[in-house]
């Protein structure tokens, strides 16, 4: 018996237990490694404590386990990672609806190619002029259904391909058209000259870096961002619920899962229905596949990983 069995007998979890897991819970992902890497480390923690020798997180195909993630954060980014295991990966969109709560340190007079400390600078401005009171006057401008443009340095796509990934291959990309988005509240926690904090809850295709990058202009100077942590999402907390990764168990993540909501029996029928007519045609339904990618396009966030 090897390292990999005995743990898996010492903790009594098999892969069909595993398989059986069905619902949401949430993550702490910490700065460094993008949300996909985060969900590989997951799945690959879990296949091995239920036994699965040498598992491949990245394989797309046949997978043993299904795993998505909603609400990418950036790679510089930390906080709440909401999880879907198994048929939960079906609800993270429904079940991730409302607002998303964030704490963002600022730097004013720089600004940066990528609107945060990962980019190059790109101008510098004085910031001497600005005061708590006038910072605080103005955002109020931005609370409320505001338009924002998208940060170049995104996921969004263009012809397929994310817009962080053309520009590093050297091609020439134009911002996105701004689009409204939602601040319901928005406060200033602390300032302190170049640095300032605040505490930002807004709705879905909000980008905390490009409110940053707009607000420095506003006070005619220029900010980036130089941490993001996303303190909430849905009914998720980073004080509450998230799970740091020495519990990413079975047996943690069993009593912090919240379940799927049964399927009405209109919806049963629907589901039916669908099967039924794709094995007429000779099809049938992949439940096998991974799920690892966002998998609530256009949700908030600071993302381009």
């Amino acid at each position: 018996m090897d390292a990999t069995e005995g743990m898996a007998a010492a903790s009594n979890v098999t892969l069909s237990k595993l398989q059986a897991l069905n619902g949401i819970f949430a993550i702490y992902k910490k700065q460094g490694p993008t949300s996909a890497d985060v969900l590989n480390v997951l799945k690959s923690k879990l296949l091995k404590e239920a036994g699965v020798a040498n598992p491949n997180p990245r394989k797309r195909k046949k997978q043993a386990l299904k795993l998505g993630h909603g609400g990418t954060l950036d790679s510089s980014a930390s906080g709440v990672l909401v999880v879907g295991i198994g048929e939960g990966t079906k609800m993270l969109t429904t079940m991730l609806a409302g607002s998303k709560k964030y704490t963002a340190v600022g730097e004013l007079g720089r600004a940066t190619d990528t609107l945060d400390s990962t980019g190059s600078v790109v101008q510098e401005k004085g910031y001497d002029h600005v005061t708590k009171e006038s910072f605080e006057e103005k955002l109020k401008e931005f609370t409320g259904e505001i338009m924002q443009v998208p940060p170049l340095y995104s996921a969004l796509k263009k012809d397929g391909k994310r817009l962080s990934v053309l520009i590093k291959q050297g091609h020439e990309v134009e911002a996105k058209p701004a689009r409204p988005v939602t601040v319901y509240n928005l406060s200033l926690k602390d300032f302190s000259p170049p640095l300032f904090t605040l505490d930002i809850e807004c709705g879905g295709g909000f980008y905390v870096r490009s409110l940053v990058d707009e607000l420095g202009k506003a006070l005619s100077s220029c900010a980036h961002v130089r941490e993001l942590t996303r303190t909430k999402q849905g009914q998720f907390t980073l004080e509450e619920h998230v799970l740091k990764e020495e519990s990413w168990t079975f047996q943690d993540i069993s009593q912090s899962l919240q379940p799927c909501p049964e399927p009405t029996s209109q919806q049963n029928n629907s589901k039916k229905g669908k099967t039924q007519g794709k094995s007429a045609q000779g099809g049938s339904e992949n439940v096998s596949g991974d799920h690892s990618q966002n998998t609530t396009k256009g949700e908030s966030g600071d993302r381009r990983d």
